[in-house]
């Protein structure tokens, strides 16, 4: 009854997910099949993961290429994974390695990454990686991203010296506090016009991915063709920094358990109900 509960609320939530994507596509004259939704599962468990995937969504997200390793090998293997994060030049072989029905990187910001997974895409027979340039839109350090003066110069070393590479779009992310996500948006879609007239490119063949839970709606009403959501209705996740403190708290009592167990410095009361 109570996985049924569960499921029931993880179907609801994406339900109104989707029709808010619907009526923001129509307000902005789009059809809603134009707006792929990413569910970030960033920090979620696995269980949690596999709930929205039992009512039909396949296209999911993730940040952290460690945590991304562990849970997609446990999840199945239909699922469209986004990798959605800054990726390291150290984390590309592990994470090409480990999730074989990677669809997609949104986070692609140098020509050292972009050589980097066109070999080892090559390297390990895979099929072409779709990936998207990221964009630093709103010119903080903080943020990954080219800036936008060189997303053309990039898309093209990508398009003419990444054979296994397919180069499909432009992603950003705003201020967190969304205090600028119009002229964030608005940056991205220049970026979009100059590099399709540069390059010679369709505008359909350059995609757009901006928009998250707190935004996603006007992302869309401006152009966006693939917005990233997980709170909506994976719920908050544990902060990254959160995750690293527990682990850290974990291996303590560990520690202290193994003293314990030789050396007896803890009191007994201590271990009543750890199982």
């Amino acid at each position: 009854m109570a996985a049924q509960a569960v499921e029931g609320k993880v179907a609801m939530a994406l339900r109104r997910v989707i029709h808010r994507v619907q009526v923001a596509a129509e307000k902005a004259g789009r059809r809603a099949e134009e707006v792929r939704v990413v569910a970030v599962g960033k920090t979620k468990s696995v269980s949690l993961i596999r709930d929205v995937y039992d009512v039909g969504h396949r296209c999911f997200g993730e940040n952290y290429v460690q945590e991304f390793i562990q849970k997609a090998p446990q999840l199945p293997d239909d699922i469209n994974w986004h990798f959605i994060g800054h990726i390291q030049s150290n984390k590309v072989k592990p994470l090409l390695a480990a999730v074989p029905n990677l669809d997609m990187v949104e986070s692609v910001d140098s020509e050292k990454i972009a050589i980097q997974l066109d070999r080892m895409v090559a390297s390990l027979g895979r099929r072409p990686l779709k990936v998207f340039l990221q964009v630093n839109t709103s010119g903080e350090e903080s943020k990954s991203g080219v800036h936008p003066s060189e997303c053309i110069d990039l898309v093209k070393h990508i398009k003419l010296s990444c054979p296994n590479l397919v180069f499909c779009g432009l992603m950003t992310i705003g201020k967190q506090d969304y205090s600028s996500t119009r002229e964030n948006f608005q940056t991205l879609c220049c970026c979009k016009d100059e590099v399709c007239k540069a390059l010679g490119i369709p505008e359909d063949y350059c995609e757009l991915s901006m928009g998250m839970s707190g935004d996603f709606e006007q992302a869309i009403e401006m152009g966006s063709t693939n917005v990233r959501i997980g709170q909506l209705y994976l719920g908050p996740g544990v902060p990254k920094e959160g995750k690293e403190r527990i682990s850290k708290f974990t291996h303590f009592l560990h520690f202290l358990i193994f003293k314990n167990n030789r050396q007896r410095l803890l009191p007994p009361f201590f271990f009543i109900n750890r199982q």
